[in-house]
Order: structure tokens, then C-alpha cells, then sequence
């Protein structure tokens, strides 16, 4: 075989290998991998619906305690007032 025919051989072959792994890669079997790879399972959805929950959760109770810091804060004032007019 001459070595100048070994080339454009080297070329095709891995030509057809590279669109036969795209072929194979854009059909179901990518889609599929694609899938696993990203990690989305039916468990990994129900746990980022539980920490959605958690974290919605977590907000009312900050706002409920911020609610709360306030009106001990106009309380406070309000005495801290009555303090100073009673002076």
C-alpha cells in the first residue's frame, strides 16, 4: 500500500465514525443520555419540589418574624417616648 493512500483512508474512516456518532447521539439513545447526565429523575424531581416547598415555607416564616421585630420596635419606641415626656 502506498503510504500516500493511507491518509484520505484515515480521513473517511473517522469522517463516518464522527456522523455516525452524531446520527446515533440525535436520535433517543443522546436523548436519553443526555437525560442522565443532567441528573433528572423522578426523584430528583419530587426533592426539588420539596426543597421549593421548604424554601416557601422558610419565607413566611421570615416574613412573620419580621412582622413581629416591627411591631416590638413601635412598641418600644412608644414606651422610650412615654419615658422621655414623663422626664
Amino acid at each position: 500500500m502506498n503510504p500516500s493512500d493511507v491518509a484520505p483512508m484515515i480521513i473517511a474512516t473517522t469522517m463516518m465514525v464522527v456522523g455516525g456518532l452524531a446520527l446515533v447521539l440525535r436520535g433517543p439513545i443522546g436523548r436519553a443520555l443526555a437525560k442522565r447526565l443532567e441528573g433528572h429523575s423522578p426523584a430528583s424531581d419530587e426533592r426539588v419540589l420539596d426543597l421549593e416547598a421548604r424554601i416557601a415555607e422558610l419565607e413566611r416564616d421570615r416574613d412573620e418574624l419580621h412582622e413581629r421585630v416591627e411591631f416590638a420596635e413601635r412598641l418600644l419606641a412608644r414606651t422610650t417616648e412615654a419615658a422621655r415626656e414623663l422626664r
